[in-house]
C-alpha cells in the first residue's frame, strides 16, 4: 500500500484523494481548518455527490491534516492540487504556489515523485526540474467537471502523463485500479506535450460554447428559433448535438483562464482563433446586457451564480461579468443564491427568500433555467434551450 500525499483540499485534490485512499493511504494538505476538520469528519466540504457517497467507505485510509511537511517526510507520491489564477497583469498563470510547495518538498522528501495536478502553462514542469535539479517532477493533466470530479475520477476520459518512467507508470497504475472504468485509453509523453493537452483541451470547449453562443446572438438578432438551428446543425455526426446550449458565456474555474494561458502561449506564433475565441466570450456577454437593458428593467433579480446543477462554485462564472457590466447602468440589482449566507454579494444585496425574490424582480436573469422558475417565466430572461448544464 503506497503512501500518498495530496496539496490542496478543492475539488481536483479531493476528488484524486477519495478515488486514491480506495487502495492506498492518502493524506491531504490543506491551509483551511475548517476544510480539515470536515473532510476527517467524513463530510465534503464541496459539493459533489459521488465525494460525499465514498467518504466514509475510504476513512480509513484518508486523513485530513494542515501539517504539510510531516505528511511530505514519509510519502511515495506527492500531487500538487494548488489553484493557478491566471494573472491579466502578467499575461500567464500565477504558479507560486506550486513552485513553492515543490520547493518545500524537495526539502523534505527528495525521493518522493510529485504529480503536478494543478494547470500551468506549457514548458512549466521542464523549467521546474531544471531549477531543482530533479527528475521527480512529473505534470498529469485533470478533466474534471465540478460537482462530477469524483464521478470523471471513476469513469475518466482518458489518463495523460508527462513521462514514462517507472514512477510514472507505477502512479498510472495506482489510478487505473482505483477506477470502475476498465480499459481506460492512457498516454505517456513529455511533461509540455501533456501541459499543451490540458490547455488545448480546455479551449476547445470553450470554442465550442463560443460558437453556439454566437450561433444564438445571430438567430436572436435575425429573429429565428435558436434550438431548431442547434437542433438541425447537432444531427451531422461529425458535430453532435452535445455540449450545445447556449449560455451568458463559458465560465467556470478552468475555461477562462486556460484560454487566456493557451493564447499567452501562443506569442511569436501565429494564429487567429485563440484570440477570437477569448474576445467572443466578453462580446456575448456584453450583447445579453444589451438585450436584458432593452426592456428598460427597474428591478433586476439574478437567478444563481453557480455555474450549473449539483456545484457550490460560482467562481468565474459568466453571471458574475454579466452583473459587471449591468451595474455601469445603475439599475438595481438583487440576487438568489442559497450558497452565500451573508446579506450582500460584491455590495448587491442577497434575497434568499425566494417567493419575495420572485415577486420583487420586473426581469429574472437565469443563465439556467429551474422549475422553481416556472411560475413566472414571463419575467424570465435565459438563453436556456436545452434545460442542460452543457
Amino acid at each position: 500500500m503506497n503512501k500518498i500525499t495530496i496539496v490542496g483540499a478543492g475539488y481536483v485534490g479531493l476528488a484524486n484523494a477519495v478515488l486514491l485512499a480506495q487502495y492506498n493511504k492518502v493524506t491531504i494538505v490543506d491551509i483551511n481548518t475548517e476544510k480539515v476538520s470536515q473532510i476527517n469528519q467524513c463530510i465534503s466540504p464541496i459539493v459533489d455527490p459521488e465525494i460525499q457517497d465514498y467518504l466514509t467507505g475510504v476513512k480509513d485510509n484518508l486523513f485530513a491534516t494542515i501539517e504539510n511537511q510531516k505528511a511530505f517526510s514519509d510519502a511515495d507520491f506527492i500531487l500538487v492540487a494548488t489553484p493557478t489564477n491566471y494573472d491579466p497583469a502578467l499575461n500567464t498563470f500565477n504558479t507560486e504556489s506550486v513552485e513553492s510547495v515543490v520547493s518545500e518538498i524537495l526539502s523534505v522528501n527528495s525521493t518522493a515523485c510529485i504529480i503536478i495536478k494543478s494547470t500551468i502553462p506549457v514548458g512549466f514542469t521542464e523549467n521546474l526540474r531544471k531549477k531543482f535539479n530533479s527528475n521527480n517532477i512529473i505534470f498529469s493533466p485533470e478533466f474534471l467537471r465540478e460537482g462530477k470530479a469524483l464521478y470523471d475520477n471513476l469513469y475518466p476520459t482518458r489518463i495523460i502523463i508527462g513521462d514514462s518512467s517507472d514512477k510514472a507508470k507505477i502512479f498510472t497504475q495506482l489510478l487505473q485500479q482505483a477506477a470502475i472504468k476498465k480499459n481506460i485509453p492512457t498516454l505517456f509523453v513529455s511533461n509540455s506535450d501533456a501541459e499543451a493537452i490540458k490547455l488545448f483541451s480546455n479551449t476547445y470547449l470553450a470554442m465550442r460554447v463560443a460558437y453556439f453562443n454566437e450561433l444564438d446572438s445571430y438567430a436572436m438578432t435575425h429573429n429565428l428559433n435558436t434550438k431548431n438551428i442547434i437542433l438541425g446543425v447537432g444531427l451531422d455526426e461529425r458535430i453532435g448535438t452535445h455540449y450545445n446550449n447556449p449560455s451568458f458565456g463559458y465560465g467556470g474555474y478552468c475555461l477562462p483562464k486556460d484560454s487566456k494561458q493557451l493564447l499567452s502561449n501562443f506569442n511569436g506564433t501565429p494564429q487567429n482563433l485563440i484570440k477570437a475565441i477569448v474576445e467572443s466570450n466578453e462580446t456575448r456577454k456584453k450583447f445579453i446586457a444589451d438585450s436584458i437593458l432593452k426592456s428598460a428593467p427597474q428591478r433586476i433579480g439574478i437567478y444563481r451564480l453557480v455555474m450549473k446543477d449539483n456545484s457550490d462554485n460560482y467562481r468565474e462564472s459568466a453571471i458574475l461579468d454579466l452583473i459587471r457590466i449591468l451595474k455601469e447602468y445603475s439599475v438595481d440589482i438583487m440576487i438568489y443564491e442559497p450558497y452565500i449566507k451573508d446579506d450582500s454579494f460584491n455590495g448587491i444585496k442577497i434575497n434568499n427568500d425566494l417567493s419575495n425574490f420572485k415577486q420583487n424582480s420586473d426581469i429574472i436573469i437565469a443563465n439556467r433555467l429551474s422549475a422553481e422558475l416556472d411560475d413566472v417565466m414571463f419575467k424570465v430572461y435565459s438563453r436556456d434551450m436545452l434545460r442542460t448544464d452543457i
